[in-house]
């Protein structure tokens, strides 16, 4: 859960129980000043206990469309987020304390998020993932400055890069860096983590953010490279005029460490004007923060007939002007909430709808916490705007049951549970008096889903029309045999992926497959996207899969016959065989898929 974000902030992490006895173990103790003189003793965290969990949420872009295809880990399992961004995993074993949820995707930083697991709660996210923007490119022999419009300022000196992997690197160096806003709305979902770090005793420390940088160097063949050793970058981080006033003269610095979820204590910065300067000696994520002493809060978010508000966004906002110790979280499916809040403060509970985030709150509640654990329990929300909403999935007018339904409100996705006797219920607050949404349901069983519908949802009660899940096919699968030897890859057992090249001349379309197990179980085919259209021929121009270890080119020119082509979101289905020589065999393949189209 990130807790003491800056001012417009709070925490996308929903399963969090934060408590004296469940946070750390008996050994090392260390006394940490907090609000109001309080002396907190602590010991140090316990990082290797694992339990079993389960974890959701939503990717999406810079443009804040969906995100599909991501590649996402949780503990030891893999998955792809489908046509919504959606990903979910159940009964992981992860580390109790900071269980780490990963998502890949070519061309953005890695979007990561933390949270302690907790036994009947599930952790919810939504993350915006950070497109590698090349920001500048100097000489690694001559060093130099890369300045972002935004003021982020790296400065590089001469002869002070090597290849990440071992070695020393000469030639050009491209920087793609990203600074992220602690005061931006869309902080919760852009930073890794949740804001808790390893100060440098080893000790935990929930952090107030002044301003993060996210950065990473590549070569001219686009090598990873990283800060020779004994070497240190400059780095110049804008200080949002907001909080220039608290900022303190000095402020230690931390980078994020992607395999434990957390961040680690690593020097400091200095202000300089509206600026924290400060020296790195390696690059992934860093972050200008104060350490906290806190107090653990939780509470569950119900409506007046105690059915839990579910996936909705809270902030725990101090009521004393110009503090900066926020702190919040999505609610988990159970409207379940725990966070780590500063002792001996009075605080303000705000509970969001989604497109209003740091807008107006369509619910408040006070409350004031001491120097011990708060448990508020339920907090009935009793705003005009929350709608209460009710509905039945059937196939041939018969209840179903093995089901999901996913609402969508402007770009953001909701998706809910269907019970066994195919109905489903839920919260969701309104940022107005009505809000027009759409929904669809899907069946997994079957690979089919309903026509959606649109509904506008009003404050009280809402029962939505039936929802079918059984017109149209959403099965996705790449069927394949080389020299007689039959493969399938079929979602959402695999992960499937389809994108276009545009500009690749001509343009390609990619299709890829696997079960995340490595390179020996993937496939991956593309073919000429110019004038394709149901019923027309796509030239092949490359196939490659994990059971062809030899060295192998195309013979000839194969054709993809496509014989579905739907709007992007919909399916593009076809078929080829195809001839690839290789050293000393020939692999005759044939192969039949249909994908869902990204693009």
């Amino acid at each position: 859960m990130f807790s003491h974000l800056s001012k417009k902030i709070a925490v996308g992490l929903s399963a969090l129980v934060i408590t004296a006895m469940s946070f750390f173990i008996v050994s090392c103790q260390k006394e940490l000043s907090g609000g109001g003189g309080l002396i907190v003793n602590e010991t140090q965290p316990d990082l290797t206990t694992k339990t079993a969990s389960a974890v959701s949420g939503f990717v999406t872009d810079e443009t804040n469309s969906p995100v599909q295809g991501a590649a996402v880990q949780f503990g030891a399992s893999n998955t792809t987020t489908d046509k919504y961004g959606y990903f979910e995993f159940s009964n992981v074993q992860v580390v109790k304390n900071a269980a780490v949820v990963t998502v890949v995707k070519p061309g953005y930083f890695k979007g990561i998020k933390t949270f302690i697991a907790e036994t009947g709660h599930a952790g919810f996210f939504r993350i915006k993932l950070l497109p590698k923007t090349t920001q500048g490119n100097f000489d690694a022999a001559a060093g130099g400055t890369v300045t972002l419009t935004n003021g982020l300022t790296i400065a590089f000196p001469a002869s002070a890069i090597k290849l990440a992997a071992g070695g020393d690197y000469t030639g050009q160096v491209t920087v793609a860096a990203q600074w992220l806003n602690p005061t931006s709305s869309d902080i919760i979902e852009t930073m890794p983590g949740d804001l808790r770090g390893l100060d440098a005793d080893g000790f935990m420390r929930v952090l107030t953010s002044y301003g993060m940088s996210a950065t990473e160097l590549t070569g001219a063949g686009g090598e990873l490279l990283q800060i020779k050793d004994g070497a240190k970058a400059t780095v110049t981080f804008p200080l949002p005029t907001a909080m220039a006033a608290s900022a303190p003269a000095t402020i230690p610095l931390w980078h994020f460490n992607e395999t434990n979820g957390l961040w680690l204590e690593e020097g400091s910065a200095t202000k300089n004007g509206n600026t924290y300067v400060g020296e790195v000696s390696h690059f992934s994520y860093w972050n200008c923060d104060l350490p906290n002493a806190t107090v653990p809060l939780t509470f569950d978010l119900v409506n007046e007939a105690g059915d839990p508000v579910g996936n909705v966004f809270v902030d725990v906002v101090p009521t004393t002007p110009n503090s900066w110790s926020h702190a919040g979280g999505y609610t988990d499916a159970t409207g379940h909430v725990s966070i780590l809040v500063t002792p001996n403060t009075s605080y303000e509970l705000r509970v969001y709808a989604d497109c209003s985030v740091w807008g107006t709150p369509a619910f408040t509640q006070n409350f004031s916490v001491s120097t011990t654990a708060v448990n508020l329990g339920n907090v009935v929300v009793t705003s005009p705007g929350l709608a209460t909403v009710s509905g039945t999935v059937e196939c041939n007018s018969a209840p179903l049951s093995d089901a999901y339904v996913v609402m969508t409100q402007g770009w953001r996705n909701y998706r809910f549970p269907v019970n066994n006797d195919g109905t489903y219920n839920f919260s969701h607050t309104l940022c107005s008096g009505s809000t027009v949404v759409r929904f669809v349901a899907e069946n997994l069983s079957t690979m089919q889903s309903g026509t959606p519908i649109e509904y506008t949802l009003a404050a009280g009660s809402n029962t939505v029309p039936a929802l079918s899940a059984c017109v149209n096919s959403i099965e996705q699968f790449i069927t394949y045999t080389i020299n007689g030897t039959e493969y399938n890859v079929s979602y959402p057992t695999d992960s499937i992926s389809h994108w276009v090249e545009p500009q690749a001349t001509p343009p390609v379309s990619n299709i890829t497959g696997g079960n995340g197990n490595g390179a020996a179980t993937s496939i991956y085919f593309g073919f000429d996207q110019s004038s394709i259209a149901v019923g027309s021929s796509q030239p092949l121009t490359n196939f490659f899969t994990g059971q062809i270890n030899d060295s192998t080119s195309l013979s000839g020119t194969p054709l993809v016959n496509i014989t579905e082509y739907g709007a992007p979101g919909e399916f593009i289905a076809g078929n080829f065989t195809c001839t690839i020589d290789g050293v000393a065999t020939t692999y005759n393949v044939e192969c039949e898929f249909r994908v869902r189209r990204r693009q």
